[in-house]
């Protein structure tokens, strides 16, 4: 007999069929008596938390009850557990057969547990399923998990569109992609879910640290989170904010569109790309690297979104420009972009006016005029300082 004290427990089936049952009942009276002349088996007290439960109350299990004790003889269609002060536990029949690769592995004196399926039946024996009792035990796990916030790191083995799958005690569970830390978010600008696939993808294979959030039994769901569980409230972070807060933040994500700012743990913020600065920006990832620390200032609060500028912190050099420049005035401009509107001329650092295509009668015709880089004579025809509005007009040379 094995050392109690070193014994795993182990969870013992017992399920009986239908088609089966007169022949299982037979077989079970046969056993019971070659049991009776079997040589007693000595079994020590049993001082698990289980059995200090049931040794202490006077309630015998009923059914769907989880129950435990040491296993006091094995047959070669049975396995008969020791329930003090309640009688004798079996596993017999179909399920035994399903259990066999376990039962290999068990000896007498062994502590298994298995859920109570069956009472009261002519032998005397209480009925135990080992399936059952391990999906109520894993159940029962993901409910303490969750009440003590308690951390996996478990592997990615699968993504779709919402986002990641993950295995846990052999249920599949769903990490959604709007539970992901920010340096593992999607950042997919117009939204498209192919590319947010291709995104979640790229995590299949690795290990992230994870806590169960959500846990329902009869649906078979597990839901888990990437982000910390001691996070307060989202929106509760944000009533700590206010329009015009001036912050110190993280880069934790680059995309065309914008800069991600992590304000504080459990709150980002977007520096649009039209907010990182006064001059044309072309790409936020050649200006920024991930974890660089960012000044920025709020400049929007909706809903449980932060907006955020970096350029409000600098001078808006519209404002000398309004002291410099009036409309029909000539000015001098370098071309720094071509859109479908035309060009986009720079007159000075953080102010530029639109050359519209109109003018040349053609996209084609436009560009065989400007060059990139090249500076050029403009005439003033609309100038807006307040609202940062120019629009020029192309002076060609004359021979």
């Amino acid at each position: 007999m094995r050392n109690k004290l070193s014994t795993p427990v182990l969870v013992i089936p017992f399920c009986l069929g239908k088609h089966s049952e007169t022949k299982d009942r037979v077989r079970l009276n046969n056993l019971k008596k070659e049991k009776i002349k079997k040589e007693k088996v000595l079994v020590p007290e049993d001082t698990s938390l289980m059995g200090q439960i049931v040794k202490n109350t006077a309630v015998p299990p009923s059914i769907d009850d989880v129950v435990e004790g040491p296993v006091i003889s094995i047959d070669k269609g049975a396995v008969f557990i020791e329930l003090h002060p309640f009688g004798t536990g079996i596993i017999f029949g179909r399920e035994f057969i399903n259990a066999r690769d376990i039962i290999k592995k068990i000896n007498v004196g062994d502590i298994v547990a298995g859920k109570v399926v069956g009472i009261g039946g002519k032998e005397g024996y209480i009925e135990i399923s080992l399936k059952e009792a391990r999906q109520a035990l894993i159940w029962s796990e993901a409910e303490e998990a969750i009440n003590a916030k308690r951390i996996y790191e478990l592997p990615i083995t699968d993504a779709n569109k919402g986002g990641l799958i993950i295995n846990w005690q052999g249920i599949s569970g769903f990490l959604p992609a709007s539970q992901l830390k920010p340096e593992h978010y999607p950042r997919i600008a117009d939204g498209d879910k192919d590319k947010i696939l291709d995104e979640l993808r790229k995590l299949v294979g690795t290990k992230l640290a994870v806590t169960i959030i959500g846990a329902n039994p009869k649906e078979g769901k597990l839901i888990f989170s990437e982000k910390s569980p001691e996070n307060k409230n989202k929106e509760n972070i944000i009533s700590h904010y206010a329009l015009g807060d001036e912050l110190t933040g993280e880069v934790t994500g680059l995309v065309d569109f914008g800069v991600f700012i992590k304000i504080e743990e459990g709150l980002e913020g977007l520096v649009h790309i039209s907010e990182i600065d006064w001059g044309l920006v072309e790409n936020p990832k050649t200006m920024f690297k991930i974890g660089e620390k960012v000044k920025v200032k709020i400049i929007e609060i909706k809903d449980d979104k932060i907006s955020l500028s970096i350029k409000a912190l600098k001078e808006n050099p519209w404002k000398e420009a309004e002291k410099k420049y009036k409309k029909d005035d000539t000015v001098q401009g370098v071309i720094i972009k071509f859109n479908k509107h035309g060009a986009l001329a720079s007159i000075e650092e953080g102010v530029a006016g639109l050359v519209h295509v109109s003018e040349f009668g053609g996209e084609d015709k436009l560009k065989e005029k400007l060059e990139m880089g090249k500076s050029y004579s403009f005439k003033i025809t609309l100038f807006d300082p307040k609202e940062q509005k120019m629009a020029l007009s192309y002076i060609e040379k004359t021979k």
